[in-house]
């Protein structure tokens, strides 16, 4: 078994701590992981990606060319990535910045309104958290429950403060992706 997600976005937007998240979930679940970051010019408002290649087996490589799972936090990371998802794979898009949808039919595609959603909950930072339960809703490679555990673990001790509000925002982006599911969109 091999999963490989592709994070991108604005600096800011939290796409390397959701990727971080989800290799450090991974590792503690006892399985092989590369987490590659990747900045532009700036940190914040610049853009921002993130490799996760988790395995049952070591890494060959910590790039992917053709990820199974691609989250796009921002119109100019569908642009960019949207091609590159590998065939049969899942691309979470934040529909709330991006309002183009794919016209690939080899490929699912997931709009999560991320950024609404965070902002019910209480703060726009945590749409990262939203389209991270998403994506692993819809492609189940680590469970929720471990992922919540891998928060408990590992968020920054000046952020746990916002502990329940991430649980709150990953509990908001896996139901709206049942609810999605069960009617079949």
């Amino acid at each position: 078994m091999q999963e490989e997600f592709l994070f991108s976005g604005f600096g800011g937007q939290g796409v390397m701590f959701a990727g971080q998240l989800l290799a450090y979930t991974a590792m503690d679940q006892g399985l092989e992981v590369t987490w590659i970051p990747s900045y532009g010019p700036e940190m914040r408002g610049g853009t921002a990606h993130c490799y996760v290649v988790m395995s049952d087996r070591p890494v060959g490589s910590p790039i992917v060319r053709n990820p199974k799972v691609v989250v796009a936090f921002n119109k100019p990371s569908f642009d960019r990535y949207e091609a590159l998802v590998a065939p049969g794979g899942l691309l979470v898009v934040n529909a709330s910045l991006v309002e183009a949808e794919t016209l690939r039919t080899d490929m699912d595609e997931l709009r999560v309104p991320a950024t609404e959603i965070a902002d019910e909950v209480g703060s726009l930072k945590l749409a990262n958290i939203v389209l991270l339960a998403a994506a692993l809703t819809a492609r189940p490679v680590i469970s929720l429950d471990a992922l919540k555990h891998g928060l408990e673990l590992h968020i920054p001790k000046h952020r746990r403060d916002m502990l329940e509000m991430n649980y709150k925002a990953m509990q908001r982006g896996a139901d709206f992706t049942r609810q999605l599911q069960s009617v079949g969109a």
